[in-house]
């Protein structure tokens, strides 16, 4: 079965007043499409803005509303993608076609983007939460984004996003990239990590905030997610606005982070799968 869980959440059912981003930040505001977060990079008013992310299904419509209330009748210059999840692009291909406008995402994450590779299938043994046992019935064939869908530079650098940097760090999925702003720590983490016990239906209803691994039914590959969050964490981080949950910032956030990094394994490995690590 591969219909979407979600596919009931229609635009016209929400009152357009909530699709409100909420600001972190002068130039971050993010806006949540029911369990995950899309970023706006930009000043409110200014002409150069930049989407990471596209929600699931159905959420275009509110994006598009969200992003007019804080920049007006603008255009991004881009979309960016953290990877290619059903949850991170189900509203990607409206959002293209209603800008017209190009979404980068990296290179490994091509083949997902463009129809020809399907994600593994979630894992329901991980978690022992709601959210991880729907896991094998979330959508994992590829949207074909051909049309608008280009790579990322090699070199690290974003497309209209000056002191920014892409930082491979893949687990989650073979081309999934994060977000880094050395001059004030702002990191756009994607799934790499996350703010939410994403496994568990309860924590994300309430969006108690702690940093977590990224979430286990959808991670197939432990040793690069490691690898990973040690990446991130020891870019030292001030800020962050990740995937799944609410933003984080300051000590708690930091020592969080860290301690996650420093002990992944007995943290975010699911006990059966550390075995195998």
């Amino acid at each position: 079965m591969n219909q979407e869980p979600f596919e009931e959440v229609k635009d016209e059912m929400v009152d357009m007043e909530h699709a409100v981003a909420e600001e972190i930040l002068a130039d971050v505001a993010y806006y949540r499409t029911l369990m995950v977060n899309v970023a706006f990079i930009g000043e409110p008013g200014t002409e150069d803005w930049v989407l990471v992310d596209c929600g699931i299904g159905h959420y275009a419509k509110r994006i598009i509303e969200a992003a007019e209330k804080r920049f007006g009748n603008i255009a991004p210059k881009a979309i960016l993608l953290t990877h290619g999840h059903f949850d991170h692009v189900g509203s990607a291909k409206k959002l293209a076609q209603h800008y017209d406008v190009r979404i980068y995402a990296h290179p490994f994450e091509m083949d997902y983007l463009t129809g020809k590779r399907s994600y593994p299938v979630g894992d329901s043994t991980v978690g022992g939460g709601l959210m991880s046992i729907l896991s094998p019935f979330y959508p994992t064939k590829p949207v074909d984004l051909s049309n608008w869908v280009h790579p990322l530079p090699d070199d690290g650098t974003v497309p209209h996003l000056k002191h920014w940097r892409a930082i491979h760090t893949p687990g989650h999925t073979p081309g999934h990239v994060s977000f880094f702003r050395n001059m004030d720590g702002t990191l756009l983490s994607g799934d790499a990590f996350i703010t939410v016990k994403q496994e568990s239906s309860m924590a994300v209803f309430i969006q108690h905030q702690h940093v977590h691994g990224p979430p286990a039914y959808f991670t197939p590959n432990w040793i690069e997610a490691e690898k990973s969050v040690k990446k991130l964490a020891a870019l030292n981080p001030r800020t962050a606005l990740t995937g799944h949950g609410l933003p984080m910032e300051g000590e708690l956030f930091q020592e969080q982070l860290l301690e996650l990094a420093l002990n992944f394994k007995e943290l975010a490995i699911p006990k059966h799968q550390s075995k195998l690590h």
